[in-house]
């Protein structure tokens, strides 16, 4: 099973997921509004080690005190920041790492021009707190442009698949994904969503082989189940 069959076949199954979740919902949104796109960018931070519902807790908790924007946040003080956002865990790091980007966005007039700088993946990269699975995830959900994810997940999955080493490079995967899927900013989103979706549902840790779609298409699942 090729990239593209397993991206059809996720489809098939799971459905469009409508990833990124804004305001708690998910849903396939094209025009995404300034608020919409800095919601995102701040989850992207706050998703770091940890998962989720953790960090929709932290959204919510800034929604509440009315300080999920780039006016509030770049206002506050990182000491004060910090206690909005406890549920995502490591709240000192990644309060000082929002106002990092804060910082950074003042230097462009909103961050839909923030998103048409041409080098704008290395300057996020250069900024302390920002590794390529942060970045991406902003230029992707919230900038919209095409940097396919590469996470845990994507990982597991693959590897399982006998597509890709499970300790392979971030750059290699991304690479090896990018030049054997159509290069589409939505394909992107919802191939990184629907892997999710199976690595959460059966293809845990220790999977669920049994229950499994794919398993007769999985190295990893026809090994386990002798097919």
């Amino acid at each position: 099973m090729n990239l593209t069959q397993l991206y059809k076949k996720l489809l098939e199954h799971y459905k469009p997921q409508g990833w990124w979740p804004i305001n708690g919902a998910y849903s396939r949104k094209l025009n995404l509004t300034e608020e919409e796109k800095f919601e995102i960018c701040i989850g992207a931070i706050l998703t770091q080690n940890t998962n989720w519902s953790n960090v929709e807790q932290s959204l919510k908790s800034l929604r509440d005190n009315n300080s999920l924007s780039f006016d509030v946040i770049n206002d506050l003080k990182e000491k004060d920041l910090a206690p909005l956002i406890t549920s995502a865990g490591f709240f000192n790091q990644k309060a000082k790492t929002i106002k990092t980007f804060t910082n950074f966005l003042r230097n462009y007039k909103n961050i839909s021009e923030m998103f048409n700088d041409k080098e704008i993946r290395n300057q996020l990269l250069s900024l302390k707190g920002f590794g390529k699975e942060t970045v991406d995830s902003m230029l992707l959900y919230a900038g919209q442009l095409p940097y396919f994810v590469i996470d845990s997940y994507t990982r597991r999955v693959l590897a399982r698949f006998g597509l890709c080493d499970e300790d392979i490079e971030y750059t290699d995967l991304q690479e090896f994904i990018v030049k054997n899927i159509p290069k589409e900013v939505y394909i992107y989103q919802e191939f990184h969503a629907l892997i999710v979706a199976l690595a959460k549902d059966v293809c845990v840790k220790y999977p669920d082989c049994e229950s499994c779609i794919l398993n007769k298409n999985c190295k990893y699942g026809k090994s386990i189940l002798k097919l």
